[in-house]
């Protein structure tokens, strides 16, 4: 029995001491990691020197001056599109690049020109029928003259005759000059009247002439030719979508679409004129003006870069945490094998600061309002509050410590606790 007791004393004994090794291990281990987690912190040292301020941001390449292909206005609310050119081809000026259908117009037409043929048709009736009552009054007047001088050759014998016989003489005479006169005047009035006699169907005639006229100019309108050489780009199709929110993917005209008057099917950018369009975070635009110097390097050209300058700073827009705006940077040469839709990357000169103390940007951080480094002392990474200067998306420039401080690149990691109860190895023995 006792032999029992003291066996069972041993194993208990051996097995606090093992407890105890574990946990000394395991604590040590702890300390060991903490310790190399807090030399593993990435650090640098702040320098002096001078600093270029860029803003960088990435774009898309545009023509300058686009063109617009707009509906016209075909006299229906909607219009089959039955040609269509493909996004990214390239025409030339006055190339063909939409048609829409003109069934419609077709049957306008030839309506217009039948109007018109009848309308024709009906002012040379009313002027063959002016030009014969002309010929009428004329030969009116010949008859009445020639009346009139039988009448006064009948007066030479007035003086052989008796009286009743000159007295019929006289009445036949005063009857001729009547109707000479009345046949004068007749004609006075036809020739006065004549030009005016078909004005009515003249009319008539202009006006089926004018809606021929616009037949044809609205089926010319229906196809819809490039104004300048360049690359066509397809706008957007909006039709039938009630909803439409930031970042949705909007699908473009297609063969087929019906389109409404006035909208624009496509656009023809000026390749004489190119100029990328860019979103810039918010937070930069008190650093840009228009007319500031800019790089433009286009992602399928590696190593080619273009010089430009901001043409345009737009309004802002976005959610309440990524305000953007959009800024357009014109640029200052062309090439021929620069193409729309081109990705690029833009960097925009702001300023140049000489003799300043910088950091890398990610070493300087923010906390309710107040801009500090974690900086290397003796007693480990402590907090140093500093003033930001400018700061980039590479490079920060501060002041308010001194010139070769080391300090970390990234916010250090709390060191494990060595003592107390903190923890689920606290409860263990030291």
């Amino acid at each position: 029995m006792i032999r029992q007791v003291a066996g069972l004393a041993l194993l208990s004994a051996a097995i606090v001491g093992a407890g105890l090794g574990i946990s000394r291990g395991l604590r040590a281990a702890m300390d060991a990691m903490a310790a190399t987690d807090q030399g593993e912190v990435p650090s640098t040292v702040v320098r002096r020197g001078d600093v270029s301020v860029t803003v960088v941001a990435k774009g898309e390449l545009q023509g300058g001056g686009a063109a617009p292909i707009v509906v016209p206005r075909g006299g229906a609310a909607e219009l089959p599109i039955t040609f269509l050119r493909d996004t990214g081809e390239l025409v030339q000026e006055g190339d063909v690049v939409v048609e829409f259908d003109t069934s419609g117009q077709d049957y306008n037409l030839v309506e217009a020109e039948a109007d018109l043929e009848e309308a024709r048709q009906a002012l040379l009736e009313s002027e063959a029928k002016a030009r014969v009552a002309l010929e009428e009054a004329r030969l009116a007047v010949t008859t009445a003259e020639a009346d009139l001088k039988v009448a006064e050759i009948d007066q030479l014998e007035n003086e052989f005759l008796g009286a009743i016989q000159q007295r019929q003489n006289q009445i036949s005479l005063e009857r001729a000059r009547n109707r000479h006169e009345q046949a004068v005047q007749a004609l006075a009035h036809r020739e006065a009247t004549f030009e005016a006699a078909a004005d009515s169907q003249k009319a008539a005639v202009r006006e089926a002439m004018a809606k021929a006229e616009t037949a044809r100019k609205t089926m010319a309108d229906l196809t819809l030719r490039a104004p300048a050489t360049g690359y066509v780009e397809l706008a957007p199709n909006t039709a039938g979508l009630t909803v439409i929110f930031t970042g949705m993917q909007l699908p473009t005209f297609q063969l087929g679409d019906a389109a409404r008057p006035g909208v624009t099917v496509a656009v023809i950018p000026d390749m004489s004129r190119w100029e990328v369009s860019t979103q810039i975070p918010e937070t930069e635009r008190t650093f840009l003006e228009v007319n500031q110097r800019a790089t433009v390097s286009p992602k399928a050209m590696p190593g080619r870069e273009f010089g430009g300058h901001i043409s345009l700073l737009g309004g802002s827009s976005g959610s309440a945490w990524n305000r953007t705006f959009n800024c357009r940077i014109a640029l200052d040469e062309v090439d021929d094998d620069l193409r729309p839709g081109m990705t690029v990357d833009v960097e925009i000169d702001v300023e140049s600061l000489e003799d300043v103390l910088w950091v890398p940007s990610q070493a300087v951080f923010e906390r309710e309002g107040r801009w500090f480094v974690y900086e290397q002392t003796s007693e480990g990474y402590l907090t140093h509050e500093v003033s930001l200067v400018r700061r980039t998306e590479s490079q920060a420039v501060i002041t308010g410590i001194e010139e070769g401080a080391t300090i970390a690149l990234a916010e250090p990691g709390q060191p494990a606790q060595t003592s107390g109860s903190d923890g689920p190895l606290g409860a263990l023995p030291q």
